[in-house]
């Protein structure tokens, strides 16, 4: 049976450990070397001698992973990190006239992917001790389309615009005013009308450095729309962004590509990569171990697969469940306890006011809010967690709140187990596992990615003794899979704890997955915001989305939330009916 084998060696902190992890391999035992240790001191894998046995795994405490692949499986990997590190299988191909899209978890080789399509990395076949070389996968994809595409891509023939994930780390190796740059880069010629449909205009003279997360985001996106190329790739483009910003940046990109231009992209915002996308290439795999990119799928049909968690023309299962969304239950008589109300308030921060209309929370609920960027829903939910005083209106004081906030900030470094100690003492099955943070323990708390930061930041905040808990943002950097086994946590910990949550999101599904009710921010971002609410759900989405003019159905198949085309029949039936939102 072929297998992979992946070791972190910065997890394994002792030679003793690395010596009691060779010692019990059976292999070993027979005198051959299927685990050895280097001259460097790292532990390495023979995956040909290895047999499968797993039990390294235990004593590697996370930094082992034994894969056995399917007894078919004899391809050979389009790219490998090094010895027993992370392998991709196959590559996605953009299409010219379509925008495509790439889903999968976190750790499964999308962002590999689309470097290797972008020439930032150069593919080795799995032969990590070689330079890689585009040659190799011109003659591996022989016979295919992929074949004249890469060819192509090599000779220049294809040029590539390439946005990257991590857009908070621009400032940091460029410097400037955001206007002087972009101009710069403006290959096309269509400055202006690139600044306008990203609405850039306001901070035009600002550097770089002087830019939010969402500001930064869309100047990334206009800098790679503005160069010359027949494939613009986009990794992650709506992260930082609010809904109103992620439906016109969808816009943005399909208008990108005509008949010699294509878009490929990776997102995690289920309804925005349905939205914007005409194909989808599901990736599945191991994550941080291995992945593979399944054939195209029309949109509908591949996000409705990966739901599935069972690709059916390939024989694959790739999950052991499928992702259900159920009609909402509607409440017991007994929930509604009033928990905590507060009368108007106000808050003038110099040159943003926030008006927080009279409102109240009740128990067992998880109310979402819902709003632009800069409206002032961070400035309320800061108010209610203590951090700022309200100029006017009063809160219950006595109530025991436990906060997430937005930016994610270490002021100690130490390890996740400490960080964690009461979360893992007392919540171990209930956060810890669900979560998938065991893996995570030995690792200082600097090391962490965006996403294990961020589910490490959400089970401290849980693991609280609070009737209130308030999280902001908490889906960002998390994939479609932790976004939505996130909200059953959420759930099953306010029946459990007879609490309440307040969850601040850009994510439309992810509100409209776990949300009873919605508080709605209005106005002006950046000079004036209003709250209303809690609504219930109906009156709350409707209320939301008629200001955005998008309408939402259910899909039929999987219930799932879907962005009707706009102007389409359903579209205009339901704006006539002032039905922007489904009924369950």
């Amino acid at each position: 049976m072929p297998r992979i084998a992946i070791v972190d060696n910065t997890k394994l902190k002792s030679m003793e450990q690395k010596l009691e992890i060779q010692r019990i391999c059976p292999v070993n035992k027979t005198g051959k070397e299927c685990i050895k240790i280097e001259v460097d001191k790292r532990l390495t894998i023979d995956e040909n001698l290895c047999t499968g046995c797993g039990l390294c795994v235990k004593p590697g405490h996370g930094a082992i992973q034994i894969i056995n692949l399917p007894e078919e499986w004899d391809k050979q990997p389009i790219h490998r990190y090094g010895e027993n590190a992370f392998a991709l299988y196959s590559l996605p191909c953009p299409s010219f006239g379509k925008v495509v899209g790439l889903l999968g978890i976190n750790g499964i080789g999308k962002s590999t992917a689309i470097k290797i399509l972008a020439k930032i990395d150069t593919p080795n076949l799995g032969n990590y001790k070689e330079k890689g070389s585009f040659d190799l996968l011109i003659n591996y994809f022989k016979g295919t389309e992929a074949q004249t595409f890469f060819k192509d891509l090599k000779e220049g023939k294809i040029k590539i615009g390439y946005k990257p994930q991590q857009v908070e780390l621009i400032p940091k190796t460029t410097k400037g005013k955001v206007g002087e740059l972009l101009r710069k880069v403006d290959e096309r010629k269509k400055f202006s009308e690139v600044v306008e449909k990203l609405e850039l205009n306001n901070f035009l003279d600002r550097e770089l450095t002087q830019l939010s997360g969402g500001e930064l985001q869309r100047v990334a996106i206009a800098a790679t729309a503005l160069r010359k190329a027949n494939v613009y790739i986009f990794d992650e483009p709506t992260s930082y962004l609010d809904i109103k910003q992620r439906i016109s940046v969808s816009e943005f990109m399909k208008n990108l590509v005509d008949e010699k231009t294509g878009v490929l992209l990776v997102e995690h915002d289920l309804i925005i990569l349905d939205y914007m996308t005409d194909i989808i290439h599901i990736m599945y795999g191991s994550a941080g171990a291995y992945g593979v990119v399944s054939k195209p799928k029309p949109s509908k049909n591949g996000i409705n697969t990966f739901l599935s968690g069972y690709i059916r023309d390939e024989n694959m299962r790739f999950r052991p469940y499928e992702i259900k969304f159920l009609p909402r239950q509607p409440f017991a008589q007994k929930t509604s306890i009033e928990l905590v109300c507060w009368d108007d308030i106000t808050k003038d921060l110099g040159g943003f006011k926030l008006k927080v209309n009279k409102g109240k929370l009740h128990k067992h609920r998880i109310i979402g809010v819902l709003g632009e960027n800069g409206i002032g829903k961070t400035t309320f939910v800061k108010i209610l967690a203590g951090q700022l005083k309200s100029d006017k209106g009063a809160i219950n004081e006595e109530l025991k709140i436990s906060y997430k906030p937005q930016y994610l900030e270490i002021k100690e470094d130490e390890p996740v187990e400490i960080f964690l100690a009461e979360a893992i003492a007392k919540y171990e099955n209930q956060l810890i596992v669900p979560l998938q943070l065991e893996q995570t323990f030995k690792k200082m708390l600097s090391q962490l990615s965006g996403g294990e930061l961020q589910r490490v930041m959400v089970a401290k905040c849980l693991s609280q003794d609070a009737k209130l808990y308030l999280l902001d943002e908490p889906s960002a950097y998390l994939d479609i899979e932790q976004r939505l086994a996130l909200s059953k946590i959420m759930r099953n910990f306010i029946e459990q704890r007879g609490a309440s949550i307040l969850v601040v999101d850009h994510d439309l599904l992810f509100i409209d997955y776990i949300s009873d009710e919605l508080l709605i921010f209005e106005g002006t971002p950046a000079k004036e915001g209003e709250a209303h609410g809690p609504y219930d759900m109906k009156e709350g989405m409707n209320k939301f989305l008629s200001k955005m003019k998008i309408t939402l159905r259910k899909d039929q198949e999987t219930f799932r939330p879907r962005i009707n085309k706009p102007n389409s029949v359903l579209d205009r039936e339901q704006k006539r009916n002032g039905e922007y939102y489904y009924a369950n």
